[in-house]
This record gives structure tokens, C-alpha cells and sequence, in this order.
């Protein structure tokens, strides 16, 4: 079995996969490049840069897989790789936990007011009051879709002892 490996992944992810497969990595593969060697790999791994339309799908003779490192697929020609028989899978959990922490970095830094104080300090000023802002204890955030997402800001919220409604 033969790999292309056209995105940057983790160097540990390459390694796994050639305990199973001969691996073939080209992060830089033009779409010209790929159109003319897809039909050599049994198996493609790519990120959001890589695209699969229909017209490179069409000359995957050899494939059997397309993986997609992350979560949409909005970059493959799904329809095309099902009609001819190529599997396509994805990693919808990966960034779920990332978007989450995120979220609640975003929520602490606006409710403590941590950009403009930021700023206000920089410019050498020394305004405490203005910037106390407020504890997360005992607050209600609203959360809208309970998805992989909201679910995992929920599971954060009550390590701040915040309440959470939401709606799906």
C-alpha cells in the first residue's frame, strides 16, 4: 500500500503510518502535481490546502482512501470519491477541544476586560478600578447547539461554577 501524505501533519503521524504503508510525504504538491500522480497511491492523507475535485478523484485508479486531518471535508469531492468507491473519512473530534478552550479564553478575556487593560498598561497607565471586570462564578452563559462544541464549552463552564442553558 502506497500513502501520500500532501498536507503538514504531526511527525508522529507520519511515523505511524509507515509502520503500515510505504508513505510518500510532498507538502508542497501543486494541483497539477497531484491531477498527474494520484493514481499511484492507494491512499491520500490532507489537511484544509488540498483539494479533491471530481477531475483529480477520477484518475485515483488505485485509491481506496481519502483521509482528511481535521474536521470538514468541504475540500473533497465526497459524491465523486463514493461513486467510485473511495472511502472518506475525517476527524471530527480534533478540534473540538481546542475550539472550546478557546471559546473560554475569549469569554475570560472579555469579562476581565484583559485587551484593554492590556493596552491601558502598555500606554503606562495604572487604571485598577476601571478594569476589575467580573467573576465567571454564578453566571449563566447561553449556549446555542450542543454539538461537539458546546458540549465541551459546557464541560469547562462548570469548572468555573457557571451555569449553562443552551438550545440545539
Amino acid at each position: 500500500m502506497k500513502a501520500l501524505v500532501a498536507d503538514a501533519i504531526n511527525e508522529k503521524g507520519i511515523e505511524n503510518l509507515k509502520e503500515v504503508c510505504e508513505v510518500v510525504v510532498n507538502t508542497s504538491i501543486t494541483p497539477e502535481e497531484l491531477l498527474e500522480t494520484i493514481g499511484e497511491y492507494d491512499a491520500i492523507l490532507i489537511r484544509s490546502r488540498t483539494k479533491l475535485p471530481a477531475e483529480v478523484i477520477e484518475k485515483a485508479d488505485n485509491l481506496k482512501i481519502i483521509a482528511r486531518a481535521g474536521v470538514g471535508v468541504d475540500n473533497v469531492d465526497v459524491n465523486a470519491a463514493t461513486k467510485k468507491g473511495i472511502m472518506v473519512v475525517n476527524a471530527p473530534e480534533s478540534t473540538s477541544i481546542t475550539v472550546a478552550e478557546h471559546t473560554m479564553g475569549l469569554i475570560l478575556s472579555t469579562i476581565r476586560k484583559i485587551a484593554i487593560a492590556d493596552k491601558s498598561t502598555k500606554a503606562g497607565k495604572w487604571e485598577k478600578k476601571a478594569f476589575m471586570g467580573m467573576e465567571l462564578r454564578n453566571k449563566t452563559l447561553g449556549v446555542i447547539g450542543m454539538g461537539r462544541i458546546g458540549s465541551q464549552v459546557v464541560n469547562r463552564c462548570k469548572a468555573f461554577e457557571m451555569d449553562a442553558i443552551a438550545y440545539d
